[in-house]
């Protein structure tokens, strides 16, 4: 096909990601896959609605799959090319703004991780099955999608592994059924969910029932090798704890569930995806040494899964809430104060180099974890100034006015306005627009 998509990016930190003209409403997937091979044959069908009208249309999908058929609105594309990671087609007829947008690709390779200025992310072989980790831009490394993290879409994922396995995927178990050697998962998640937070695990698992801490809490459960059980239920014990603190400090549960995934590898760091976690078997050292990642990755459900940034410049939305959910669970459990944590934190940042703007960080620094910290900072200062009852209020009020929606820090900016006479625009400006690093307010308090 001649020519190129000549569109703006839809966001700077991943300028090739993303693309223009339609809005996905659902993504449904059927995956085949064989584990010792690492090969993998998928169907994608995509419900779309057009937003203007164009010749042809991109979508996000890595090189390392190839296409093998590709139906527009029940016809064969007109065209179509895949380079660059970008898999471009022309509707056999022009679908005019508003019109329905139906994408059907078959594909098959073998899959494997993306690379880019973060490492390698994507789909992943573990030392027997596989661990999926899209943040910010793998998921086209399993399927053909929507890339960036302002288009969100409900799924039905359904994957076919050999029967030995455990297949996790976001969202519930709808059925599963077992055909010769082989068993097909379905899963159905109904919230909007941005790609990088899809997710499929698979590997040698069993799946153990957590019991909540009190009736109506969400269901939770864990889905790890049998011989890791042990550790984790000493580990992962005051996680029911947890959930009842963050529904009493963020609002309610956003999803169906909540699910833990313990890979037989170790992993450098746990793994976010929407309704669900992903953790190492180093993560379980029965000793409790990851009881703050396992609170940050839970908080992760209300910050980041259901209120999604519109673009990653606002990524302090995510992680400085999830790194301040670390705190609030000490104060909670006994632990360091919030305060105390904070202190600690504004030291260490004190002694690091003050070179960046957190509201806006860059992308190779979005991960940076001063991002983390002294977004958390911010959070802690602006309790500060609230008080405790109005300031939980704000956060309850913010996940309830964009629950499965995307933000940014003018919204959040705008909502804690209300809660005070006099404006924070010093705040914002200070600790996120500013590179010195401000004085925490009242050391007195």
């Amino acid at each position: 096909m001649a020519g190129e998509l000549t569109d703006e990016p839809i966001d700077d930190y991943l300028p090739h990601n993303g693309n223009r003209g339609y809005r996905v409403s659902r993504y449904e997937l059927d995956l085949v896959y064989k584990v010792a091979s690492n090969r993998l044959a998928g169907r994608a069908v995509i419900t779309a609605a057009t937003t203007r009208a164009r010749p042809r249309f991109s979508l996000d999908l890595a090189q390392s799959l190839t296409v093998t058929k590709l139906f527009v609105n029940g016809s064969k594309a007109a065209k179509y090319t895949h380079q660059r990671g970008k898999l471009t087609f022309a509707p056999a007829q022009q679908i005019p703004a508003g019109g329905a947008l139906t994408i059907d690709v078959h594909y098959r390779g073998t899959p494997r991780p993306v690379h880019g200025p973060w490492g390698e992310v994507g789909w992943e072989e573990l030392s027997d099955g596989v661990l999926v980790s899209g943040q910010p831009n793998g998921a086209a490394s399993w399927f053909p999608c929507d890339d960036h993290p302002g288009a969100k879409a409900s799924y039905r994922i359904s994957v076919t592994a050999d029967s030995p396995y455990y297949v996790v995927a976001n969202g519930v178990l709808t059925h599963k059924r077992v055909k010769a050697s082989q068993t097909t998962w379905v899963y159905e998640q109904p919230e909007p969910m941005s790609s990088y937070l899809a997710t499929v695990q698979i590997g040698p698992y069993r799946n153990y029932r957590i019991h909540p801490a009190a009736s109506g809490e969400p269901p939770m459960q864990a889905i790890l090798p049998p011989k890791l059980l042990p550790r984790f239920e000493h580990d992962f014990a005051r996680q029911p704890l947890m959930m009842a603190e963050f529904q009493r400090r963020f609002g309610p549960y956003p999803f169906e569930g909540y699910t833990v995934v313990v890979t037989d590898d170790e992993l450098e760091i746990p793994l976010e995806a929407q309704g669900l976690s992903i953790f190492g078997a180093n993560h379980c050292d029965g000793e409790r040494g990851s009881e703050r990642l396992i609170a940050h990755e839970l908080a992760h459900q209300w910050f980041g899964n259901s209120l999604t940034v519109r673009r990653w410049r606002d990524i302090w939305l995510h992680e400085g809430f999830a790194c301040y959910a670390e705190w609030i669970w000490s104060e909670a459990a006994g632990g360091p104060s919030a305060d105390a944590l904070a202190r600690a934190a504004w030291q260490h940042l004190s002694r690091a180099p003050q070179d960046i703007v957190i509201g806006d960080p860059g992308p190779g620094a979005m991960f940076d974890d001063r991002v983390y910290k002294r977004g958390a900072l911010t959070l802690h200062a602006l309790r500060r100034y609230l008080g405790d009852p109005k300031f939980f209020t704000l956060l309850r009020n913010w996940t309830a006015r964009h629950r499965h929606a995307t933000v940014d820090t003018t919204e959040f900016a705008a909502l804690a306005e209300r809660f005070s006479e006099t404006s924070f625009r010093p705040l914002w400006e200070q600790w996120l627009y500013k590179t010195a690093l401000p004085d925490l307010p009242f050391p007195d308090a």
